[in-house]
C-alpha cells in the first residue's frame, strides 16, 4: 500500500525501483573549527561537476574559482595493503570502500569588485554560476560569472624550464693568451650547448576573453549549448546568445521587458540549454512557469513553444502565492526527457512532452508554510535553493536550512526521501519519512492527503535559518553529491 502524502506520477521506468541509497561521508574541504567565524568572501556560492566526473569546480563571494581533480584512491588502496592482508580481507568478505575522492588542484580569481560609474552601481565579485566547457587537447575550459561580467578561462599544466648547466672548459681563465679565447676566460674548442631541464608543472589559469556590457540586470544564469560553440547568459528580463569565440557580440533572443516598466508581472529566474539538441532551451520566471523555446522557429523568440506551469487551486491564494511559486532553479536530466525545477517548498519533475502539469511533486518547506510570516519579515522566504538529479535519472536532491538537504527517489514505487545534514555524519539528523507521496495517474494528479505529520519531525521550530545549504551538485555518472555549507565543501556518497 502506497503512504500517504503529495501527488506523484510516473516520472520513471517501470520496472521495480532500486533500494534507498545509504548515504556516507566522503570528504570536507574548508571545514571551519568550532566557534571560528566565517568570513563572507569565503563563502561558496557556486558548485558544477564537469561532464566527465573529473573535476569538480567552486566559486565563492570573493570572486575565486577553486579546482579539484578526482584522486585515483585505488592505486592509494594498492599501496597501503599488502597481498596477503588483503586476500584475508576478501576471505572474510571484506569490501573496502572504493568511492570517489577529489584533491585539491588549483584556485584563482576570477573577479574582481568594480564599479560601474554611469549608474553609481558596485558591481560585487561573488561568483554567481560556473559552467564546464569541453576539454582540448588536456587544457580545462570553463565559464564563470558575476553580476554583470561572463569570463572565459583556459586551465592547463606547465612545465616550467631553465638552463640547467652552461659549463666551459675554463683551461685560459687566468689570464691566458689563446686565439680561441673568449672573454670569461673559456675557450671555442671547449663550448657546449647549454642544458635545459624542465621543473614540476604548475597548473596555470589564464582568462581567454571576457564577455561584458550586455546585460542591464544581473546575471542570474549561464549554460552552455551541446554544439560546444555557443552559450546563454540571462538576466531579470533578457537571454542573450553568444559565440565563445566572440566577445564583443551578441544576440537578444529572449526580451520580456515591457514598454512600460509597470506592467511587469514576472522575470526570467533561470535559463539552461537541452543536454543534447542544440536548438532547445527552457528558461523558469517568477511566477512558477516553464517556457521551453525552439531557436528554430526566429531569431527573437517571442513565444514559447510549451508552457509548462501548474495551476492554483480555488481559494488557496494568499500574499505569499506568488513568491513561494517563483522557480529558482532547474535542470533537464541528462537524456532531456525531464525538467526538473526548485520552488521555494517544492521540488516539481515535468516532462517536456506533458505540459498539462508536473509528473511529480516532493514536498520540502511544506512544513514551514505556517511560518511564511516570518520568513517574510527576516527575507529567508527570497532565498534561491539550487536542485540536481542524478545521471541516471533515479533520484533528485536539494537543499534546506540548517545545513540539511533532501534526497527523493523518483522512479515508479519508490519511497525513497531522506534528509541529510551536511557535517560529518550526515544520518546524525536523518528524518527518512515513512510517509512517502502518494503515487496517482498523470491525468488526475489528485492530492491524496497532506505531507506526513512525520515530516520533519526533528522539530518544525528548530531550523536555523541562519545556515542554509543553497548549493549542490550531483555527480554525472556515480552516486555522490557535493554540496556547500557555507566555506566549506561537503561530499558524500552512497
Amino acid at each position: 500500500m502506497n503512504p500517504e502524502g503529495v501527488e506523484v506520477a510516473e516520472c520513471g521506468p517501470s520496472e521495480a525501483p532500486p533500494p534507498a541509497l545509504d548515504w556516507r561521508f566522503s570528504q570536507v574541504f574548508g571545514e571551519r573549527a568550532a566557534g571560528e567565524d566565517v568570513q563572507e568572501v569565503d563563502i561558496i556560492s557556486a558548485i558544477e561537476f564537469d561532464k566527465t566526473g573529473e573535476h569538480l569546480a567552486t566559486g565563492d563571494r570573493g570572486g575565486r574559482v577553486v579546482l579539484f581533480e578526482k584522486a585515483d584512491i585505488n592505486n592509494n588502496i594498492n599501496n597501503i595493503r599488502e597481498n596477503e592482508e588483503r586476500r584475508e580481507m576478501e576471505r572474510q568478505d571484506y569490501t573496502s570502500n572504493r568511492h570517489l575522492e577529489f584533491r585539491y588542484k588549483t584556485e584563482f580569481q576570477s573577479h574582481e569588485p568594480e564599479f560601474d560609474y554611469l549608474k553609481s552601481l558596485e558591481i560585487e565579485e561573488k561568483i554567481n554560476k560556473i559552467r564546464w566547457c569541453q576539454t582540448t587537447n588536456n587544457a580545462l575550459f570553463l565559464l564563470s560569472t558575476n553580476d554583470k561580467t561572463i569570463k572565459f578561462w583556459k586551465v592547463q599544466e606547465k612545465k616550467a624550464k631553465r638552463v640547467s648547466v652552461m659549463s666551459m672548459d675554463s683551461a685560459n681563465q687566468n689570464g691566458g693568451s689563446s686565439s680561441n679565447s673568449l672573454p670569461n676566460g673559456g675557450s671555442v674548442s671547449s663550448l657546449r650547448f647549454p642544458t635545459v631541464a624542465s621543473q614540476e608543472a604548475n597548473t596555470v589559469a589564464r582568462c581567454r576573453r571576457v564577455y561584458a556590457h550586455a546585460h542591464d540586470y544581473h546575471i542570474n544564469s549561464i549554460s552552455n549549448n551541446s554544439d560546444g560553440e555557443t552559450f546563454i547568459s540571462a538576466d531579470d528580463l533578457r537571454i542573450n546568445l553568444w559565440n565563445l569565440e566572440i566577445s564583443n557580440q551578441s544576440f537578444n533572443i529572449v526580451d520580456v521587458k515591457p514598454t512600460n516598466m509597470e506592467d511587469l508581472t514576472e522575470v526570467i529566474t533561470c535559463a539552461e540549454f537541452h543536454p543534447t539538441q542544440c536548438y532547445t532551451l527552457a528558461y523558469s520566471s517568477s511566477k512558477g512557469s516553464i517556457r521551453l523555446l525552439d531557436l528554430r522557429q526566429s531569431a527573437l523568440l517571442d513565444n514559447h513553444s510549451k508552457l509548462f506551469e501548474e495551476h492554483e487551486t480555488a481559494g488557496a491564494r494568499s500574499f505569499f502565492t506568488e513568491i513561494i511559486a517563483s522557480i529558482s532553479d532547474i535542470k533537464f536530466a541528462k537524456n532531456g526527457r525531464h525538467i526538473l525545477s526548485r520552488d521555494y517548498m517544492t521540488l516539481k519533475l515535468w516532462d517536456i512532452n506533458m505540459d498539462s502539469g508536473p509528473v511529480a511533486t516532493f514536498p520540502v518547506h511544506e512544513h514551514l508554510r505556517p511560518r511564511l510570516c516570518d520568513l517574510y519579515e527576516n527575507d529567508s522566504i527570497f532565498d534561491k535553493f539550487e536542485c540536481c538529479i542524478s545521471g541516471n535519472g533515479n533520484r533528485i536532491a536539494t537543499g534546506s536550512y540548517s545545513n540539511l538537504f533532501r534526497v527523493f527517489g523518483c522512479q515508479t514505487g519508490s519511497n525513497e526521501a531522506l534528509t541529510l545534514e551536511a557535517s560529518r555524519n550526515p544520518m546524525r539528523r536523518l528524518i527518512q519519512n515513512a510517509a512517502r507521496p502518494a503515487r496517482s495517474s498523470v491525468l488526475t494528479r489528485v492530492r491524496r492527503g497532506g505531507e506526513s505529520p512525520n515530516a520533519e519531525s526533528n522539530g518544525n521550530n528548530s531550523f536555523d535559518f541562519s545556515t542554509k545549504l543553497l548549493h549542490l551538485a550531483w555527480h554525472p555518472t556515480e552516486n555522490s553529491i557535493a554540496c556547500a555549507a557555507a566555506n566549506s565543501l561537503y561530499m558524500y556518497y552512497a
